[in-house]
């Protein structure tokens, strides 16, 4: 028996990473618990919670009743990591909006095509002097898109959020994930939405930054090593395309850039498993459907009780088993 279990335990670490991590995404989506992290070293009676918030463009939307339901639990994390939007919608909940506030100033910006196009051309030809010298340019900058979405007042500096915050993007030149939690906090999370093509490549910290879900969709490395870590996919299901045939030229392009962050999701998830994984149905919004912002947030309210459920069941295992440590003692 012991030669048998060594054997399957061998058979187990031949198996790719990638496909290790799928299967728990796939356990974790139909409410089983994942394998035993190891055991976290706590003296308080509340566990630290690290959340980490992924990229999906306007789909990244569904992170606020998310949120919603941390407040609800009366639950603050500990740390926050995002990608992309997740890094955009984190800056917010680390300067401490709360998820309500989050949903209204996001109805309030993204309401309709006409306020989102007024936002960004207007950012965009605010410096006709500079339109004048380098001709037009169909790129967006990510600098202004984010002074145009960004609740105001707003921190300039990572110091002066009230939760830590780490937001990723990718080094273009060193093909490497580039994280930041110091320093200019408006140029990092331009740099992490920059996706490549649709807006210009954010020069920064002695790094040309894209898109941070060209390396890392899911930054749960970022917000690991605490007590708890909760995880919010938001890239999509791929088993909700399954009978489209309707496709355009941008559904290849962006159907594409997700089949690759989730593959990146699923190794990233094998080497850090989260305590809870949400992961909303959200594939029937386009990755740039902004516009349908209400839309985008409700198909994510549906699933707010359920995620509720589980990090409450988290949050008693980990009170229970610290109370049981300090009574051992």
């Amino acid at each position: 028996m012991l030669r048998m279990a060594q054997d399957l335990a061998h058979e187990d670490e031949l198996i790719p990473i990638q496909q290790r991590g799928q299967e728990l995404i796939e356990r974790m989506r139909l409410g089983e618990d994942p394998p035993p992290a190891a055991p976290a070293t706590s003296n308080h009676s509340m566990p630290r919670i690290g959340v980490a918030l992924g990229g999906g463009s306007a789909r990244g939307l569904t992170h606020i009743p998310f949120i919603e339901a941390m407040d609800e639990l009366g639950l603050k994390p500990s740390v926050i990591a995002g990608t992309s939007i997740g890094a955009l919608i984190g800056s917010g909940w680390a300067n401490g909006m709360a998820g309500k506030e989050l949903r209204e100033h996001a109805l309030s910006v993204l309401g309709t095509m006409r306020i989102i196009a007024g936002r960004i051309w207007g950012h965009q030809i605010g410096n006709l002097g500079g339109l004048v010298r380098n001709g037009f340019n169909l790129q967006l900058d990510a600098m202004r898109i984010v002074d145009a979405f960004l609740p105001e007042p707003f921190p300039d500096d990572f110091k002066d959020l009230t939760i830590p915050l780490y937001v990723v993007a990718t080094d273009f030149q060193s093909w490497h994930q580039a994280v930041f939690n110091s320093g200019e906090l408006r140029p990092a999370i331009a740099g992490s939405i920059a996706i490549p093509s649709l807006f210009k490549p954010v020069r920064y910290a002695n790094h040309v930054l894209v898109d941070g879900g060209v390396v890392n969709p899911l930054p749960v490395d970022q917000a690991s090593g605490h007590d708890i870590l909760v995880a919010i996919d938001v890239n999509g299901d791929p088993s909700e395309a399954l009978h489209r045939a309707d496709f355009h030229a941008l559904d290849f392009w962006f159907g594409a850039a997700q089949i690759m962050m989730h593959s990146l999701t699923a190794q990233m998830m094998a080497a850090y498993p989260p305590d809870v994984y949400a992961r909303p149905h959200i594939s029937a919004f386009g990755a740039l459907e902004f516009w349908r912002v209400k839309e985008i947030i409700e198909a994510a309210d549906k699933e707010k009780d359920n995620f509720k459920r589980h990090l409450s069941k988290k949050v008693e295992q980990f009170i229970m088993k610290t109370g049981e440590t300090m009574r051992a003692e």
